[in-house]
């Protein structure tokens, strides 16, 4: 049974899910996902799977009610009327009625209109929840200032490399939930050769991923790990039958790098970068 966290609405998210960013044959991986245990499924209009995905669900033959569903606005939509045309046609390859959560993926581009039409659909019920994702508490705050209704979700990359403690307590500072993408910063094989992570595995009997999934959980922080391997999907579950130490954890902090293994938000290389994403 996997853990969850009331959001500031009150809606209930688990604590763990999986993500499907270039996840090989998600179609098929999915069902077998969902009847391990997962019922939180994240996927974006930028990994274009959201037909597979949506295929995947259906395969599942769970009811709905029982899975949390969340995509992602595509990063080149710019505004309401662009933000209403891409939700429905999100929804229409996942062929769902509605969406657990819906982010905007990048900080960039006429926001406040992108968030207008969330609203919107939120009060509509076509949503039960929105967030952001990658946004730094400065755009955090401009944005929920000129907002009626407060994001649920800040999805941000969050790893022992880069483990943006600033960002997580200005979030829980505001009542917004802290979710964590690529909790492994694509670099498990480095990280599972640090002493310092491979001391705390042997410890707990664990991997050094379960630690990790682990270290996250006890921070409050949803994640959405990426597998397309039925054992790493499995072992990604283990993580709620042991509990890191204070020390454990603050051994963890200490592994933190300050910098991004993918892509930097706040320069100005990064931001023109991610502008251009189609």
């Amino acid at each position: 049974m996997i853990n969850s966290v009331t959001l500031n609405n009150g809606v209930d998210m688990p604590l763990l899910g999986l993500g499907t960013m270039q996840v090989k044959d998600i179609e098929t991986i999915l069902p077998q996902a969902i009847k391990l245990g997962y019922r939180l499924i994240d996927t974006a209009a930028n990994y274009d799977n959201e037909t597979e995905v949506g295929k995947g669900i259906r395969a599942s033959q769970i009811d709905r009610s029982q899975l949390f569903i969340t995509s992602k606005l595509k990063i080149q939509t710019n505004g309401y009327d662009g933000t209403m045309k891409a939700f429905n046609e999100s929804l229409e390859r996942l062929q769902l009625d509605y969406l657990d959560l819906y982010l905007i993926h990048q900080p960039y581009g006429d926001v406040l209109g992108e968030w207008r039409a969330l609203e919107e659909l939120y009060r509509q019920g076509k949503i039960k929840a929105i967030g952001v994702s990658n946004f730094a508490p400065f755009q955090l705050i401009d944005l929920i200032m000129h907002s009626d209704v407060k994001p649920a979700i800040n999805q941000v990359e969050i790893h022992p490399f880069y483990q943006e403690n600033r960002a997580t307590v200005y979030n829980q500072r505001q009542s917004v939930q802290t979710e964590a993408w690529a909790p492994f910063g694509e670099m498990l094989g480095v990280l599972q050769q640090l002493p310092t992570l491979k001391s705390i595995a042997e410890t707990h009997h664990k991997t050094v991923a379960q630690v990790i999934l682990r270290w996250l959980l006890q921070r409050n922080i949803v994640a959405i790990p990426r597998s397309g391997d039925l054992d790493h999907l499995k072992a990604n579950l283990a993580i709620f039958d042991f509990t890191l130490s204070a020390t454990e954890m603050d051994l963890i902090r200490q592994l933190n790098t300050h910098h991004s293994t993918f892509i930097d938000h706040l320069t100005a290389d990064g931001t023109e970068f991610l502008s251009k994403v189609n």
